[in-house]
């Protein structure tokens, strides 16, 4: 009689999908659709700075992302409507034999804002991490927009040095290509430490927010005391800022200061940082 097959080759994973569409309804923005599959939620929507912005935290309960896993998240706002996306924690992406996936699809509609604010994702050593984004806005939809990869867990002594990191970013107004990029990073790789490449910096970061400001504004943002290595460049209505950092702590410190003085200027409101920043 055959042995049964050690359980050890069976890796479990997760798929899960979540999608989540807003509206305007008089002064109020709501969500019109929350609709979920597998271990992805948001939590109670928040008006935290009034009806017009409507805040969701997105929760992931296994609590990381391992091989095999799948996550698929999809969100509409609607006409007139504001939504503000983020998260209660990093996303960690462990150690795998198999890459684990993640497909981002937002849609904003003509008037309408989304802020996608989530905090830092972590890649342990040994991940196999490949996100898909794809943004779609129409008319004067408006964005803010950032990400933040942390390679390793430089505070435990560990580096990148195997597995990888892949993404691509599409953001497309009316259809036409407003910006188009694609990262591959390889543990290990030279690129690591080269001055041409994250110069030794674990941690990078990208801010992208729809609009032009003027130059006072620009030099302003330039010239924040920080502890990173960034910068920011107008291109033809999309604003965006870039950083290199030796914690995420800081990439995240530089990205929400950035936030309180481009929001007004390019999206009209104060800043008001949601709650869940500071837990």
């Amino acid at each position: 009689m055959n042995a049964a097959a050690p359980s050890a080759l069976f890796t479990p994973s997760w798929h899960a999908e979540l999608e989540l569409g807003y509206g305007r309804d008089g002064e109020t923005t709501r969500p019109t659709l929350r609709r979920h599959k597998g271990p992805l939620r948001v939590q109670k929507h928040l008006y935290a700075e009034g009806p017009q912005v409507c805040q969701h935290i997105i929760v992931h309960p296994p609590g990381g992302i391992a091989g095999g896993d799948r996550l698929a998240i999809s969100a509409t706002v609607g006409t007139g409507a504001w939504a503000q996306l983020t998260s209660p924690g990093a996303a960690k992406w462990y150690r795998a034999a198999a890459p684990a996936y993640q497909q981002l699809k937002l849609r904003i509609e003509a008037g309408a804002t989304l802020e996608w604010l989530p905090q830092e994702t972590i890649l342990y050593a040994g991940a196999q991490a490949e996100l898909h984004s794809e943004i779609e806005l129409l008319g004067d939809a408006r964005l803010c927009y950032w990400d933040i990869v942390a390679l390793g867990r430089p505070a435990s002594g560990e580096r990148f040095d195997a597995g990888h990191f892949q993404a691509q970013l599409n953001i497309r107004r009316d259809g036409q290509l407003l910006w188009h990029e694609r990262q591959r990073v390889v543990g290990g790789d030279g690129l690591l430490d080269s001055p041409i490449g994250l110069d030794g910096k674990p941690v990078f970061a990208t801010l992208l927010i729809s609009g032009e400001i003027n130059s006072e504004l620009l030099e302003h943002c330039r010239s924040l005391n920080t502890p990173v290595r960034g910068d920011l460049t107008q291109l033809p209505g999309l604003l965006v800022a870039r950083c290199l950092a030796s914690e995420a702590l800081h990439a995240r410190a530089w990205l929400i200061e950035l936030w309180h003085l481009l929001r007004p200027a390019l999206l009209g409101r104060t800043a008001v940082p949601p709650r869940i920043w500071s837990t």
